[in-house]
């Protein structure tokens, strides 16, 4: 009922619009309630919206109250060239693209892997990260690279964060070819902890956070074998290409300058 009525409501108000002062014109920046906050000095900036998952250390998590990472800092300095302030909402990764698709959010910052079927609902930035996919397993475990978990006849259980390419891979790779069952988690942590407790055989997750998880695991290591090398790029609406382009460009000068790359080593030490 609250569906229809809204919906109804929705259409009310469209009609209104329509004949008061014509027709809304597409492609204006999501979210369509623009949020403000005033400065100072008593002028308006515009709230820039990010969705994103802050269970991706280095790339988003909390440090006290406040949602830190490469992402997030990164994000601030594009909305400091747009002359906007940044605001990160937190969510479940798998909530993202909807976010973004529906106007709740003006783009999706988590780490996020272009693939082609995300492609079919949102468009992608410049790529300004790479990102590689690992195996965690326990330090006596019978997996000691990732070519076992595609051996003939294995049968593993392998733990993954929900609607990752972590779990687009192995539901691919593994799951559909029958040589084990996967097994999703609303993060990497509850992953992690179901393989510590035997739920589960192994983890298959992005290299940074992974070495995270296992540092403060004892008893876990990273198999020296990649699962897969992928891109890092930021999400956008389809109908919102004017903030793309815009974001695009910041982002781009931001690339140029060595803005990125320092934010990036600065969590991610050369070894």
């Amino acid at each position: 009922m609250k569906k229809i009525i809204s919906l109804f409501l929705s259409a009310v108000m469209v009609c209104a619009c329509l004949g008061g002062c014509g027709a809304k014109q597409e492609g204006n920046s999501s979210p369509e309630n623009k949020e403000t906050v005033e400065n100072s000095n008593g002028t308006e900036k515009e709230v820039l919206v990010m969705a994103t998952n802050a269970n991706f250390p280095p790339y988003e998590y909390h440090e006290g109250d406040s949602i830190v990472g490469i992402d997030a800092e990164i994000a601030g300095k594009i909305a400091e060239e747009l002359g906007m302030e940044l605001k990160i909402e937190d969510m479940a990764f798998d909530s993202i693209l909807p976010a973004v698709e529906s106007g709740k959010a003006n783009f999706g910052m988590a780490g996020m892997t272009v693939t082609e079927d995300r492609l079919k609902s949102v468009n992608f930035s410049t790529s300004y990260a790479t990102g590689i996919q690992v195996v965690i397993v326990k330090e006596d475990s019978d997996i000691k690279s990732v070519d076992d978990l595609f051996a003939e006849g294995a049968s593993h259980r392998v733990g993954v964060q929900i609607n990752t390419t972590g779990d687009i891979y192995t539901s691919d790779d593994i799951e559909a070819k029958g040589l084990g069952t996967i097994e999703r988690y609303n993060n990497g942590a509850d992953a992690v902890q179901a393989l510590i407790t035997g739920k589960i055989d192994c983890v298959v997750i992005d290299n940074e956070p992974a070495k995270s998880f296992v540092a403060a695991n004892k008893g876990l290591v990273i198999l020296p074998t990649e699962y897969i090398t992928e891109d890092y790029a930021i999400c956008f609406s389809k109908k919102d290409t004017e903030l793309l382009d815009k974001v695009n460009a910041a982002l781009e000068k931001l690339i140029a300058d060595g803005t990125v790359k320092s934010i990036i080593d600065k969590y991610i030490p050369a070894e």
